[in-house]
């Protein structure tokens, strides 16, 4: 597992503690942002929900973010994404949060997220609801983009109150949604030449 463009290109990332910590792989993790690259999208700052090894939320500090929350409720993972920011040379922009992801949303405070992404375990079956939750939480605004990783199983609505999806993606087992979040159709992203939802 390693960084894939920009400034910690290249840098080799610890892996999971245990097979519980199941990490986006480089190949989907490189898909997504180039979906991502392909919709605008330069997040300033950035929130990783169920962070694992802090690999997602470390490839966009690399590309440019500012600012990077990591919240994983597993110690052991949250030490290896601690130790991955020492690797990368991350750690004074980043923090990692070790906690249930429903509590960090309670409890969060500052401003909102430009990139909001969650890749919880595939067998959460509160998968829905916690997408629906960050969405009409104070943590995102309109304009901010909330990415979440699931089973090609798992059927995602095209609409979560503020949340359009954009753009469903899956590469073998592995899918990804991305979503914008929208008060008013002034604030919503068209993706250039294609449906808003593209399999």
């Amino acid at each position: 597992m390693r960084v894939i463009a920009g400034s910690a290109r290249g840098a080799r990332l610890k892996g999971p503690p245990s097979r519980g910590t199941r990490p986006m792989a480089d190949k989907i993790k490189g898909a997504l942002f180039n979906s991502l690259l392909s919709l605008g999208v330069e997040p300033d700052r950035v929130l990783d929900l169920y962070a694992g090894t802090g690999s997602i939320g470390i490839e966009a500090l690399s590309r440019g973010a500012r600012w990077a929350d990591f919240v994983e409720q597993n110690a052991a993972a949250a030490e290896v994404t601690r130790a991955n920011l020492r690797t990368t040379r991350f750690e004074q922009v980043g923090r990692v949060h070790q906690t249930a992801v429903g509590t960090f949303l309670t409890i969060a405070a500052g401003a909102p997220y430009d990139l909001v992404i969650l890749d919880p375990p595939y067998a959460d079956p509160e998968i829905e609801a916690t997408l629906d939750r960050v969405g009409r939480s104070h943590l995102v605004q309109s304009g901010s983009v909330v990415v979440i990783g699931h089973s090609p199983r798992v059927a995602l609505s095209d609409q979560m109150g503020r949340l359009t999806c954009l753009r469903h993606r899956c590469h073998g087992d592995s899918c990804y949604s991305i979503y914008d979040v929208t008060d008013d159709e002034h604030g919503r992203i068209t993706p250039a030449g294609e449906d808003a939802r593209t399999a």
